[in-house]
């Protein structure tokens, strides 16, 4: 429903109808008259990608109630104008309902009173199922990550191949944020380690410079979806082992992805992850020492894959996965990450693309597949 420029309106209108009806499945699956979105993940992906923050860090701003005849949307009065004008456009069963600025999105009845006789579902209440409703992309979905992803790649090109040894992380992050705004996205995540700080596997940027190896991290979001992508770049001679670190890193992922097949879920990966670091030269419990990605899309994870998880996996479902290793011995760290799309065909085998590509950062072959190279400078 979002009225950005790269949004044709018939698409965005075949793309509302069909999450509609994932909703009306869940209603109908729980015997309820609506179900109240609040969270920016389902509001993003239901309202077409629309953005409905002002803070990063903040909730959302508007609330939006699907029932089986169509949506009601709450707005604060100071957000209503630009969200209506700029973002949700004009959608056949969308109402809009302007709320006080002091109001209260989640007491539904006060802005749409037809609602006090429903029953009423919240997220919390089918949050497996929300999550099953959007894991299967739509083609105008895919084809907005794919243009998110180039991009996010294609800044972290950019300003790897410009730092210097002496740049500080935070000037890494700086480059890397403005360069994410400028294409329109949100970045969410920005961590950069250098050198001195391999061993965080979080690292929140410094001012320490990076040093002769670097890790940088991007999460751009744009269209509600969001991007993952982890690069590296070097300065100077290979340390001993270095390369076959980065080598045997790039191995566990391949495993990862070979687990990704029609009628797998997510509980399915997790022993096939805990098996792969020992048998790539890994200490036995490297995977407790990081969590390694999961599915991808309106969340940074949707889920993230932990034990319990069961989640299926499907088709046209977007993951990005993040094994990282270290070396005891050197002290050194190695990481992958991309975001991409598995797609099944119709004769039971299974393909991963690699969202997150630019032409222009080195690669090498892993299982018949291009990935990643740390950037020699």
């Amino acid at each position: 429903m979002s009225t950005l420029p790269t949004h044709e309106p018939d698409r965005l209108a075949t793309e509302q109808a069909t999450k509609h009806a994932r909703i009306v499945e869940i209603l109908d699956a729980h015997r309820s008259d609506a179900l109240l979105l609040t969270s920016t993940a389902a509001l993003t992906w239901y309202l077409g990608g629309s953005r409905v923050h002002i803070s990063l860090a903040g909730a959302p701003i508007a609330a939006a109630l699907v029932h089986r005849d169509g949506t009601e949307i709450g707005l604060f009065i100071n957000e209503s104008a630009r969200l209506c004008s700029e973002e949700l456009g004009e959608t056949d069963g969308v109402s809009v309902h302007v709320l006080p600025w002091h109001g209260s999105l989640n007491d539904v009845a006060a802005w749409y009173p037809a609602a006090g006789a429903w029953n009423v579902l919240s997220e919390e209440q089918v949050g497996a199922e929300l999550r099953a409703a959007r894991a299967s992309l739509l083609p105008v979905e895919v084809d907005r990550y794919r243009a998110l992803c180039r991009d996010a790649a294609a800044a972290l090109t950019d300003v790897l191949s410009e730092v210097t040894e002496e740049t500080t992380e935070m000037e890494l992050a700086a480059e890397l944020g403005r360069r994410i705004i400028a294409f329109g996205a949100d970045p969410v995540v920005l961590l950069v380690s250098g050198a001195y700080r391999a061993e965080h596997r979080h690292p929140l940027p410094t001012n320490a410079p990076i040093g002769r190896r670097a890790m940088a991290v991007v999460c751009a979001r744009r269209h509600g979806l969001i991007a993952n992508v982890t690069r590296w770049v070097a300065f100077g001679e290979l340390l001993p082992g270095e390369a076959d670190l980065d080598a045997r890193i790039l191995d566990v992922e391949a495993d990862i992805f070979a687990q990704l097949v029609p009628s797998a879920t997510m509980d399915r990966v997790l022993p096939a992850i805990q098996a792969s670091y020992p048998s790539h030269g890994f200490a036995d419990d490297e995977w407790t020492l990081h969590h390694q990605g999961g599915a991808a899309g309106y969340n940074g994870r949707d889920p993230r894959l932990e034990p319990g998880v069961t989640d299926a996996i499907v088709n046209q479902q977007a993951f990005a996965w993040n094994p990282s290793g270290a070396d005891p011995a050197s002290g050194l760290v190695a990481k992958v990450e991309d975001t991409v799309l598995l797609t099944f065909g119709d004769d039971g085998s299974a393909a991963v693309e690699v969202l997150s590509v630019d032409p222009r950062w080195p690669s090498v072959e892993v299982a018949g597949r291009q990935r990643p190279a740390v950037l020699r400078r």
